[in-house]
């Protein structure tokens, strides 16, 4: 179900996973979704003002460099609109490094919510940065692969891309090494 997010201009990207749209509003990167996700979100102007079009521009150069191996963090100036618990989330998931993962049980002793954890799985699965807040790194207590708003198929290269290599395509399968890989694409 496709959302307008309002006063944002928007730029399509290819990456190796597929094409991504970028949301900026003013300064600040607001939105980064596949373009076949459900939630994709729509932007509310065609023409982007000129920190919208640097911001976007950026963030495009930072992502390719991502992928390419040649960045593992993002410098970027970012507001993703959420609620005051789903930025405190969002937050915990951008303190979490390249090659990092963690449960959801995890991430909610982190931000120090320990009982929350079906709000907090929610609050990941709304994340409207993807790539940018790391939601691929957040997997099941046992190593099993869990949701993501870009597909299975998508974390599974997202995570091996970082360094874990989940073999067959079930989405009951587990990590089965750690250790730097080579890029999945």
């Amino acid at each position: 179900m496709s959302r307008v997010m309002e006063d944002s201009a928007a730029l399509e990207i290819d990456t190796p996973l597929g094409g991504l749209r970028l949301l900026a509003s003013g300064p600040f990167l607001c939105g980064a979704w596949f373009l076949d996700q459900d939630d994709l979100a729509l932007p509310a102007r065609e023409q982007a003002t000129a920190d919208e079009a640097a911001v976007l521009s950026l963030a495009e150069a930072q992502l390719r460099q991502w992928f390419d191996g040649q960045r593992r963090d993002f410098d970027l100036p970012l507001a993703p609109r959420g609620t005051v618990f789903q930025r405190a989330v969002w937050n915990g998931l951008l303190a979490l490094p390249f090659g990092a993962t963690v449960s959801y049980g995890q991430l909610a002793q982190a931000i120090g919510r320990p009982r929350a954890i079906r709000p907090l799985a929610q609050a990941v699965g709304r994340n409207p940065l993807s790539i940018i807040i790391p939601c691929h790194r957040v997997i099941g207590y046992d190593t099993r692969l869990t949701g993501f708003g870009g597909g299975l198929k998508r974390k599974r290269a997202l995570l091996s891309h970082e360094g874990h290599r989940y073999p067959g395509h079930s989405p009951r399968a587990r990590r089965v090494c750690d250790g730097q890989m080579d890029l999945p694409w």
